[in-house]
């Protein structure tokens, strides 16, 4: 079987996301280790009395929210923990002020999964604001090996993301991955693809040969054993909108096809799937197993 699963709240406790993933029958799940649109900042008091926010400040994981991780893993054995960084991290900003609390915050977001024992952390490679696409890579990579200076050991793996494009963010061009990747050089990198973003960013896939075509590209430019995970969304705007926007698997304009092409194409079979769906239809139902559903019957896994 396919190795699936979702984005789950860990409102409660990280072991929460898990318990959630073992009773809708998922063998991974994808998690924030902090809040995402949220800077964490220390006060610091200026000479008048007056508190100004300056300081970038780490959130600390309890002991005790670790264990009940780790206890709440070993009874349910997931094949695959991930994690996503902060909204907020910009590695590709020429602003630095914020270039360098990015560099910060996502050292912490390291440590973060280290510490549950995650298996990938996946990140947005950021946006360029306005200075180009070029300068925004370099800043990209430099970040990174900063923070692989910083914490030469850290064993967690990173995951570039596929993104749509939107405003001027990097990463939805097979070839912005390619250069961060090889600007990087170091094997704990690699790529998660999202299928709504790759469609959103200009790649049609939902033909025979339109897929065999991307795939083909991606091979070129990234290579495909540096896929690493699977992030499966539809869409809710059309190919080439560089528009954000998830949509239930088959009721957007990927479609079903494209989605069947994907789960029974035997080089992904191992490769971690997750939902970033809406969590909610228009009648309020639950929609996580239906996906699912929707998923391993498009796969052949299980009857329709």
């Amino acid at each position: 079987m396919h190795i699936l699963g979702a984005h789950l709240s860990i409102a409660g406790g990280f072991h929460r996301a898990i318990e959630a993933a073992v009773d809708m029958e998922m063998q991974t799940v994808q998690l924030f280790t902090a809040t995402p649109s949220r800077w964490q900042v220390a006060a610091h008091t200026t000479g008048r009395g007056k508190t100004k926010q300056t300081t970038w400040k780490p959130g600390v994981l309890a002991d005790s929210a670790i264990e009940l991780f780790h206890q709440s893993q070993a009874t349910a054995q997931l094949q695959c923990l991930v994690a996503h960084d902060s909204y907020l991290i910009n590695l590709a900003t020429s602003d630095d002020l914020l270039w360098g609390k990015s560099i910060a915050a996502f050292s912490e977001e390291i440590r973060r999964a280290d510490a549950l024992g995650l298996d990938y952390l996946v990140m947005h490679p950021g946006a360029h604001l306005g200075e180009g696409e070029e300068i925004g890579l370099e800043r990209v990579v430099t970040a990174f090996l900063q923070i692989l200076e910083q914490l030469p050991d850290f064993q967690v793996n990173v995951l570039v993301e596929l993104t749509a494009g939107q405003g001027t963010t990097l990463g939805y061009r097979f070839e912005h991955l390619g250069t961060i990747l090889r600007g990087v050089n170091d094997s704990r990198f690699g790529v998660c693809f999202d299928t709504c973003h790759a469609l959103a960013g200009g790649y049609h896939w939902e033909t025979d040969a339109d897929y065999q075509t991307m795939w083909d590209e991606f091979d070129s430019h990234v290579g495909l054993e540096k896929l690493k995970l699977f992030h499966l969304n539809d869409s809710k705007k059309p190919c080439g909108s560089h528009v954000d926007r998830h949509e239930q698997i088959g009721q957007g304009y990927i479609g079903l096809e494209p989605f069947r092409k994907l789960l029974q194409d035997k080089r992904f079979r191992k490769i971690p799937m997750i939902l970033e769906t809406p969590k909610t239809n228009d009648q309020k139902e639950q929609m996580d197993p239906v996906n699912l559903r929707t998923l391993r019957e498009l796969a052949g896994e299980w009857d329709s």
